[in-house]
């Protein structure tokens, strides 16, 4: 079936913005919508689906600079659309944007390459476990105490999932009173035997950073995730040092050297890894054998359907963000959603990425 039936004929791109059900906040950032950026590749008949989570600008990317970089390529070949796009992009900028769109294309192409092959894309990617772990992730700075309660609660006790986070470092760090006080409501609201994870985005000083999770002692947070900025290794080493929980930060990561650079400096407990940003499938199994060699485990970073398959052929990896905002939009866009009860999603039998596109449900959120 290889060779000049399997050409990867073109790509098509379209920007969806959903409004978000409540005001959401972190410690330095405030949104009220999200953008997903979706991607076909199509060949031989047969379509791969993936996303990003990016501004619209992320699909103009795609389609311009992208689709004619791996247009006639082998859909089996992915490692040859990989360098092309590698090469395309090395004016543009191999880092930010660039990085989200290469991300998308690339999931896009392993998606389509599993299809191609009646294959799910655990089987084809060769599978290290048969289930991923997954957290319950939300908790935003915005939300009241009784919103922050019912959400939590949902996750820890009616869906039995044994991990939850929630946003610290309110107003970029400047209310540490009510940091503190959330942090008690959240661990009130789940109760002592759900590990309990905070996410601070970058919001303080490694000293502040420290002082509150000291302060905050007697609540058993297991996960502090970017106390200080990433791009902060010395301070994000520090706040390792000195603090019992595992520190984390890489969301932002978008190539195999930022992260070999944030392992080799020793700054975190665990590596974490956004496959809709790193630069897809096909880079995140590079940056976890770079984490391995460290000791290093990875967890996934958000857009979690897209997450799933990959997290099941990682032999170092740890687990996978429920993000409220991007479960709430995938389960809404797409048939064949996984489901979290219990703590871990099992990716299905069907192949590729086992979703399909609710073109319908999706339409109303289009960006023309």
């Amino acid at each position: 079936m290889q060779g000049a039936r399997t050409a990867v004929m073109g790509l098509n791109a379209a920007a969806y913005t959903v409004p978000t059900d409540a005001p959401e906040a972190d410690g330095t950032f405030a949104w009220d919508s999200t953008t997903l950026v979706l991607v076909q590749a199509r060949a031989a008949g047969h379509s791969g689906m993936a996303w990003t989570y990016a501004p619209e600008a992320c699909a103009g990317l795609v389609t311009g600079l992208l689709g004619p970089a791996v247009a006639g390529t082998d859909a089996f070949d992915i490692p040859a659309a990989a360098a092309a796009m590698a090469r395309a992009v090395r004016n543009t900028g191999r880092t930010g944007l660039a990085s989200y769109a290469v991300s998308a294309v690339d999931c896009a192409l392993w998606d389509l390459k599993a299809r191609l092959l009646g294959l799910p894309l655990h089987r084809l990617l060769g599978a290290a476990r048969a289930e991923v772990p997954v957290y319950g992730s939300g908790g935003f700075t915005t939300y009241s105490e009784q919103q922050l309660r019912s959400q939590l609660a949902g996750w820890a006790h009616e869906q039995r999932i044994p991990r939850v986070k929630i946003k610290i470092g309110q107003d970029r760090g400047t209310n540490e009173a009510r940091d503190l006080a959330r942090i008690r409501q959240a661990r009130a609201a789940v109760g002592p035997d759900t590990a309990l994870f905070v996410d601070a985005n970058g919001a303080y000083t490694a000293k502040q950073a420290i002082r509150v999770l000291h302060a905050a002692a007697d609540q058993q947070v297991s996960w502090f995730e970017e106390p200080v900025s990433s791009d902060h290794l010395d301070g994000l080493r520090a706040v390792r040092r000195a603090v019992d929980a595992d520190v984390a930060a890489g969301e932002y990561g978008t190539g195999l050297f930022y992260f070999r650079r944030m392992c080799a400096a020793q700054a975190v407990d665990c590596l974490q890894v956004d496959i809709s940003r790193c630069g897809g499938i096909s880079e995140w199994l590079r940056i976890a054998a770079v984490a391995a060699a460290h000791r290093l485990e990875v967890s996934g970073h958000c857009a979690p359907h897209l997450g799933a398959a990959v997290g099941t052929a990682t032999p170092n990896f740890r687990h996978l963000e429920w993000f409220h905002d991007h479960v709430r939009i995938e389960n809404l866009f797409f048939e064949g959603t996984l489901d979290p009860q219990g703590g871990a999603v099992r990716p299905g039998d069907s192949p590729g990425n086992g979703l399909a596109l609710r073109s319908a449900d999706a339409e109303q959120y289009r960006v023309r």
